[in-house]
């Protein structure tokens, strides 16, 4: 039987002109072989790695790990095979408080026990979404989206915030690293089987006319489900128990039996309600609030709330944090001009422009809109080296082990900072009375799939 193929670009008339022809394509070929420097270029990139060919060294050997503001003294931590920078950074940041508090050289909270129960608030969060977006077509293209990602590893400050205070943190000791949650692939495919099969279940039941009580019944039967699964893949989280310790002197010392939200309370040792996010996103207007539509993960909990500030605003900041003692969780894209090699970022690391014979003439707010930059990882500022009152580098701990950088830390230079920074945590006390007022006018509300909720993606 004949069939009817949807419209597309061959069959459009309008574009015919647009295809390639022979001679476009030999004329392409006659360009890249009128110049030897392309041809060398082959010849360096087909035997070698392409970051080893563009690599400017002058900016590697420039690269110089002292800073004149140097907060850490303690061992990286090491998120593996995950996407959990976010709750990792802070838990870095609380660390450090907590270890003075201790008398520790070293200590974790279980990274552990908050992605337990990040995937559990993910699931019912994602299943309410699926309730209250029941009436549009599954292809609608936010409810496309949300399915894309249920229960993604990444996060948002305000979401680490919001499984703080509702379930608290543990030792690292009381609920350790599994396979899975150092390595989260297996897991998660085994959540999205639950989630979107359930996500069908649910539009079925209201597209019935099922009661909300109804709904909500069998919501909680699927969430059982996910309990079990992420119970099995990285076990049951603590409801209570026993801490002692030796401090870096030899003394014992012995809490006795608390709960998770006792030992954050006892162990946290700044207000976290203190802290606001700070973002900067040239595409949209300064001083004003941002939320991203749908993105959280606590039913009940703090919104994921941005305020939009110029870049220079958030470097002050970071540097005067730093300055007063307190590391600076942030949020940035990892991967452009980096090495882990040699722990360094700068604008300038990797000449692409000069391999390929081009020039990227895109700013930071069109390679927001084009995708070509997002948020993609969250780390923490340990560091800053200031001349003459200006920063020119800063001393970054990262979550990806020892094994990379300077000892898990990386040095990232003044101008990558512009470039490619996009969030801090900032305490509000470091905030303009503007920029607080700022806070109590309602967010504008981005789309779903905007590129200021990418870190709460599986990167």
């Amino acid at each position: 039987m004949a069939t009817t193929l949807p419209t597309t670009l061959m069959e459009t008339p309008a574009v015919t002109s647009g295809a390639l022809t022979p001679d476009d394509l030999s004329a392409f070929q006659d360009d890249f072989n009128a110049k030897p420097a392309y041809r060398l270029m082959q010849n360096a990139v087909t035997e070698t790695s392409i970051d080893a060919v563009a690599l400017n060294r002058e900016v590697v050997t420039r690269a110089d790990h002292s800073f004149s503001i140097h907060l850490d003294d303690w061992k990286v931590t090491n998120q593996k095979q995950s996407g959990r920078c976010w709750a990792f950074a802070g838990m870095n940041l609380i660390r450090v408080g907590a270890m003075q508090k201790m008398n520790l050289k070293q200590f974790e909270f279980s990274q552990n026990y908050v992605m337990f129960w990040d995937k559990f608030e993910k699931a019912n969060w994602f299943l309410e979404a699926m309730l209250q977006t029941a009436g549009r077509d599954a292809d609608d293209r936010t409810v496309h989206y949300l399915l894309g990602r249920p229960v993604d590893d990444g996060g948002q400050w305000n979401m680490f915030v919001n499984l703080v205070r509702k379930y608290g943190l543990v030792p690292k000791a009381q609920m350790p690293e599994t396979d899975s949650s150092s390595s989260t692939g297996r897991m998660n495919q085994a959540l999205l089987n639950e989630l979107r099969q359930g996500a069908r279940t649910l539009r079925g039941l209201k597209a019935e006319g099922a009661s909300e009580e109804a709904c909500r019944t069998r919501k909680k039967d699927i969430l059982k489900t996910v309990y079990r699964i992420l119970s099995i893949h990285l076990g049951t989280p603590p409801s209570s128990f026993i801490w002692q310790w030796k401090d870096k002197d030899k003394a014992f010392k012995r809490d006795g039996d608390m709960t998770p939200q006792e030992f954050a309370a006892e162990y946290i040792t700044f207000d976290l309600d203190d802290y606001v996010c700070l973002v900067h996103d040239p595409r949209n207007e300064y001083g004003k609030t941002y939320t991203v539509d749908f993105l959280g993960n606590v039913i009940g909990g703090e919104p994921v709330v941005y305020l939009n500030v110029d870049i220079q605003q958030i470097k002050d900041i970071t540097q005067k944090t730093l300055e007063d003692g307190e590391p600076v969780w942030m949020g940035c894209d990892v991967g452009k001009q980096m090495s882990s090699k040699f722990g360094l970022w700068d604008q300038r690391l990797y000449d692409f422009e000069g391999v390929y014979d081009t020039v990227y003439t895109n700013d930071k707010a069109d390679r927001l809109r084009y995708r070509q930059t997002v948020m993609t990882h969250a780390m923490l500022f340990t560091g800053v080296d200031v001349v003459d009152g200006k920063p020119r580098r800063w001393r970054v701990e990262n979550s990806w082990g020892e094994d990379r950088g300077e000892k898990g830390y990386y040095l990232m230079n003044d101008n990558w900072f512009d470039a490619y920074m996009f969030e801090i945590a900032a305490h509000r006390k470091y905030l303009s009375a503007d920029l607080m007022q700022a806070f109590d006018e309602p967010p504008v509300v981005l789309p779903a799939w905007d590129p200021m909720g990418s870190l709460a993606g599986s990167i």
